[in-house]
């Protein structure tokens, strides 16, 4: 099997930059389909108009239903078909990169995606992660090429609530424990080969990165400003781990997240946050010496450690067992680890990661 990387064909990270919406976009079509929340309307709607106006390019608004799910996807494809549109926009969250993506590739257009958080790694990617209408995790669905611009705006993103920076961390978190594991197991990754050197070195710098500034990023977006701890926290959260999980592999951490979706008291909590537990969990499975430095980061920024925290008043081992069966689904990355893992290794790990995270709270 080929080792591939792949990569967004072009990313801009920076202050103001929503306002050059325009100019960018119209490089890919003539009038765009904005996928965006009634929400993101209304505290950007004006900036996007006038960018759009500013570039001539004509647009349409239609408002994000909430899930990215199958229905909403359909949905949206014959919006864009009945629209006379020709390029893609999605404005937003993790959910609407995802719908805006697989939109895009069923109807073969250019995609331009534009967070207005650092919550996920989903906007360099060529997947979409897919859930039922009622939240729970369905399925992942990939597509032949990455989004055609990824547009940070670093002002606006440091204007979001501090919580959703922080998800961001514990998404990214999982980033070179995953793709470490898949190297040592030989798996493939999201990208359809094996990993190279370059997602494995970018892997590693997204955790060197939030080890030296996550901290400090917290306490700048908490005062409400952007510093330079705080661009390299949403490159971290996005370009860096989104690369990295993406060419690099993904394993234990996202597949236990995927079974946490089957405790409905968890899906309050943002993607991150349950993939920041789940690393801990894969920490554990693999008794790593990275595990107490993981375990002080993540108490340290604010990340859930224990079921409690996860929302769960419920931590039976009947009931985490149920989760754990899930994540290890024969479709899902848990088997991409570089040892045999049962459903029954799994809950144990889970149950020991809730231990050390309610001794590191007690401290």
């Amino acid at each position: 099997m080929a080792r591939i990387f792949i990569s967004p064909s072009k990313y801009v990270q920076g202050p103001g930059e929503l306002a050059k919406l325009g100019e960018y976009v119209v490089s890919y079509g003539k009038k765009a389909l904005v996928v965006i929340s009634a929400g993101g309307i209304k505290r950007f709607g004006g900036v996007l108009e006038e960018s759009f106006k500013a570039a001539s390019l004509d647009f349409q608004y239609d408002n994000f239903n909430g899930e990215c799910s199958q229905d909403e996807i359909d949905r949206l494809v014959e919006v864009y078909r009945s629209s006379d549109t020709d390029v893609v926009v999605g404005v937003g969250g993790g959910k609407i990169f995802d719908t805006a993506k697989a939109v895009a590739s069923n109807v073969d257009a250019p995609v331009v995606i534009v967070p207005t958080i650092a919550a996920t790694d989903a906007p360099c990617s060529a997947l979409s992660v897919i859930y039922t209408p009622e939240g729970q995790f369905k399925e992942y669905q990939f597509f032949k090429a990455n989004p055609n611009l990824v547009l940070m705006d670093t002002e606006i993103i440091s204007k979001s609530p501090v919580r959703l920076s922080v998800s961001g961390m514990g998404d990214a978190l999982a980033t070179y424990f995953e793709g470490r594991a898949c190297t040592r197991s030989d798996a493939g990754t999201c990208a359809g080969g094996k990993s190279t050197g370059a997602a494995n070195a970018l892997a590693k710098l997204c955790y060197e990165t939030l080890m030296a500034e996550g901290a400090k990023a917290k306490l700048a977006l908490e005062a409400g400003v952007c510093t330079e701890s705080v661009e390299k926290v949403i490159e971290a959260n996005t370009l860096l781990s989104g690369l990295g999980f993406e060419s690099a592999g993904l394993a234990g951490a996202h597949a236990i997240h995927n079974g946490l979706t089957a405790m409905p008291e968890t899906h309050v909590l943002y993607h991150g946050e349950k993939v920041a537990f789940g690393t801990l969990v894969q920490l554990v499975l693999e008794n790593a010496d990275e595990i107490y430095e993981v375990l002080d980061f993540c108490v340290e920024v604010g990340l859930p450690v224990t079921f409690e925290q996860l929302g769960v008043k419920d931590a039976s081992y009947e009931r985490v067992l149920e989760v754990a069966k899930l994540a290890c689904a024969e479709n899902d990355t848990l088997h991409n680890m570089p040892f045999e893992v049962t459903p029954e290794k799994v809950a144990a790990a889970m149950l020991a990661a809730d231990a050390y995270g309610r001794e590191a709270l007690a401290e």
